[in-house]
């Protein structure tokens, strides 16, 4: 499974590592993802999602049906 948020999309990125002497080295910046469960009452089931803290902050802002609903807008499969 590839390390994107389903909810922000959020994936790696690409900077430097930069050293006391300055010397620049590639390296990845990973989201932070978490695979959570939740429950979703409409469907009267779990999901498992792999999402972002930030995909965490929007789903108890804004309800989990509302995100599923954008989701399967999207058209992923959920």
């Amino acid at each position: 499974m590839a390390r994107v948020c389903q909810i922000t999309g959020k994936k790696p990125m690409t900077g430097n590592s930069v050293s006391h002497s300055n010397i620049k080295t590639k390296r990845r910046f990973l989201p932070n993802l978490q695979k959570k469960r939740f429950y979703f009452v409409e469907e009267d089931r779990w999901i498992t999602l792999k999402v972002s803290t930030d995909a965490l902050r929007t789903i108890n802002k804004n309800g989990l049906a509302a995100v599923v609903k954008g989701l399967r807008a999207d058209g992923e499969k959920i």
